[in-house]
Order: C-alpha cells, then sequence, then structure tokens
C-alpha cells in the first residue's frame, strides 16, 4: 500500500499504483536484461522502481514532486544503478542521459504518466524517439484507444496520426481504477509503444504534417472541403486520391502525408 507519509497531491495528477497483480503483469511484459539502461518517470513511492531494480539495469527516475524525491532518495539510497532526477518530464533532455552514459543502445522507457501531461510528453517523447528502444506507458484508457485507433474508427484523431508515424502501438491490458491510490474516475491501460526504425510513410516536412492533421480534426465534424479549404483547394484533394467530403477519420496516414508533401512542395 502506498506511504501514508505522502498524500497523493492533485496538482501533480497523482494516482498511486498499489496493486500487485498489475505491477507483476507490467514486469512480464517488459522482458527486462540485465544491463539495460531505463528511465521511468513518474516514479511516485517506487512500486516499479523497486522491482525494476531487482532486474540488474541502469535506472534513471525523472520526479517532480520534490516531496517525493526526498522520499526516494532515503528510499532508495545506496543504489549505485539508480539516478534520480529532479526534474519536469515536460522539459526533460532524454538524449542527454545516452550522451552523459558515453553508450550506444537505447532507453527503455517506462511510467504511470499523470493524465494531465499525458498528451503532450508523449509528443515531448516522439521528438526523442531515435534515443529510444521502447515505451511502457500506463495511461487513461481512453487515451489508449485514441493512440491505437485505425482510421474510419470514430477514436482515430490527431494523436493517433502522429503517434503511429513514429511507433507501433500495442495495447496491453486493461487497469482497474481500484489498483491505485486514490482511485481514479476512470478506466487505464498499459501501452507498448516501438519507435520505428524507419517512418512508414516519407514526410518530407514534419511541421506541415503536423498543421495538416491539425487543421484536418480540429474540427472533426466538418468535410476536408471545409476543414482544409485555407491549405487545399477541392481540386488539389481529387488530384491527390483524396474524397473532398471525407472526413479526417477516414483518412489514411499515408494519404496525410502525401497532402503534407504536397503542401510543402506547393506552398506559396
Amino acid at each position: 500500500m502506498p506511504n501514508p507519509t505522502h498524500a497523493p497531491r492533485n496538482r501533480f495528477g497523482q494516482n498511486f499504483l498499489h496493486d500487485h497483480s498489475v505491477i507483476t503483469n507490467i514486469l512480464s511484459s517488459l522482458q527486462t536484461k540485465p544491463g539495460e539502461h531505463w528511465v521511468e518517470i513518474g516514479p511516485g513511492q517506487g512500486a516499479l522502481t523497486t522491482p525494476l531494480l531487482d532486474k540488474n539495469i541502469t535506472l534513471d527516475v525523472v520526479e517532480l514532486d520534490r516531496n517525493l524525491v526526498s522520499l526516494l532518495r532515503n528510499k532508495f539510497k545506496g543504489q549505485p544503478q539508480l539516478t534520480i532526477h529532479s526534474a519536469d518530464a515536460l522539459k526533460f533532455d532524454f538524449s542527454a542521459l545516452i550522451e552523459q552514459g558515453g553508450q550506444k543502445e537505447k532507453l527503455r522507457i517506462i511510467g504511470n504518466l499523470p493524465y494531465n501531461i499525458s498528451t503532450p510528453l508523449l509528443f515531448h517523447l516522439l521528438e526523442n524517439a531515435a534515443f529510444i528502444a521502447d515505451m511502457h506507458f500506463m495511461l487513461q484508457k481512453e487515451v489508449v484507444d485514441r493512440i491505437c485507433a485505425a482510421s474510419g474508427s470514430k477514436k482515430y484523431g490527431r494523436l493517433s496520426v502522429m503517434v503511429q508515424y513514429y511507433c507501433s502501438t500495442e495495447c496491453l491490458f486493461d487497469v482497474f481504477p481500484e489498483s491505485f491510490d486514490p482511485a481514479p474516475k476512470v478506466m487505464s491501460a498499459v501501452i507498448k509503444l516501438i519507435p520505428h526504425p524507419k517512418p512508414p510513410v516519407v514526410v518530407n516536412d514534419l511541421a506541415v504534417f503536423n498543421k495538416v492533421v491539425t487543421q484536418a480534426f480540429s474540427q472533426r465534424r466538418k468535410t476536408l472541403r471545409n476543414s482544409l479549404k485555407k491549405l487545399i483547394s477541392e481540386d488539389g484533394l481529387v488530384a491527390l486520391g483524396i474524397d473532398p467530403v471525407a472526413r479526417a477519420e477516414t483518412i489514411s496516414l499515408l494519404d496525410f502525408a502525401n497532402l503534407s508533401n504536397w503542401l510543402s512542395e506547393n506552398a506559396a
């Protein structure tokens, strides 16, 4: 059970995992090998940190709450393979961990991510995807469903397209609210993300790609003819093989890439 000396703090979105069966399931899905370099985001009170250290790995943890940092430093005193960073994960330079270690092996990342920052944190990590082997995260189930959604699904959106450009996605299992303290009001799920060795589609300009995807999903109920009218004409969509009266949720990753590349080549 969570340490009673630290009450979960709402402003940090803290929901501490305490269900040992869930922890066991997470650990069994990791296939950890001795000597690997792991990073844990938001270790909380160390529910995952303790068993991870038993795997004989190098572990960096990133924690924003200074009270928890103090708790962790006391709890794991004398653990040479552990480095505790008192820092904001949204601003943390994950690539520096590889540079400091002088290693070529990529980072493996795990975390029970606060719901209130999960999406911006995912985008921050995707910017560092070249340094990452894989990521295992506990997220709100609704977010996991959106990340894994295929085109044609109502859950398919900007998050689906952008994450799937960078990574393969897999929902591993659902987690009930009672597994946390305090219990959140929604279901959670564990997701596995593996950065692609090579992107599945060619995108010439990521800034344009992001702009197109964001604009297309900004008003989901509108047809592409309307939502993208400031970027491309109806005839332009037809020339790319895209139905102007389709909605963004029906457009594949490849279609978004082709649209983005056309815009980057034909920008005024």
